[in-house]
């Protein structure tokens, strides 16, 4: 009797971790282990499908145009009092940080307010970070498209003086093929972002 009951207590734990192991490959998140970290990444999160945009060049460009390396994706706009210059201004010191290995790696900045943030007014606004950011704007509906395809939020909030925008704040962090890797998170210690940053570009596959 005694040995029977180990025998279920080994089944109930067998079928609680298969079905821990099941939730969370379907949630698609794991944890690797770095130098004194761990990173999670979200393998099942499907993000940056086809977009066409605008360049702070004028220039269309599409998903495919930035196949090829690693790349920084954040949405933000020109008119952002936070968020947006703070986070550009920590990629840029990043790229500095990272030295050579910057020119591996491609920045972009997606307006998720068109009709203030034309390409020259992105010209304009980048040229206070990293001049190897690019900015990317384009028309309501393609910056719409641009949200639905990394799964982005944006909203327009009505001020006293005309109106703001709410959004996502964290980085997608996006591998050479364009498949979504990880995050980093508004305010994210700036070792562990970077740390995130060199296992992007030295990911393999």
């Amino acid at each position: 009797m005694q040995a029977l009951k180990w025998i279920r207590y080994g089944a109930w734990a067998a079928v609680a971790i298969l079905a821990f192991v099941s939730a969370a490959i379907l949630i698609g998140w794991w944890q690797v282990d770095g130098p004194g970290r761990k990173q999670i990444e979200v393998a099942a999160f499907a993000a940056g499908s086809p977009f066409t945009l605008v360049n702070h060049k004028g220039e269309t460009v599409t998903e495919a145009t930035y196949l090829g390396k690693p790349t920084l994706v954040f949405f933000g706009f020109t008119h952002c009092p936070e968020v947006c210059p703070t986070t550009l201004f920590e990629i840029s010191n990043q790229l500095g940080k990272l030295g050579p290995d910057a020119d591996r790696l491609q920045v972009l900045f997606v307006t998720v307010d068109p009709e203030r943030d034309t390409p020259a007014q992105m010209a304009l606004y980048l040229q206070s970070f990293d001049s190897r950011i690019v900015g990317l704007s384009g028309t309501q509906a393609q910056v719409d498209a641009a949200l639905s395809a990394y799964k982005a939020y944006a909203k327009r909030i009505p001020t006293d003086n005309g109106y703001t925008m709410d959004h996502t704040a964290s980085v997608y962090l996006m591998d050479a093929k364009g498949r979504f890797k990880s995050m980093i998170d508004y305010h994210e210690d700036d070792a562990a972002a970077l740390e995130k940053i060199r296992l992007l570009l030295n990911a393999r596959g």
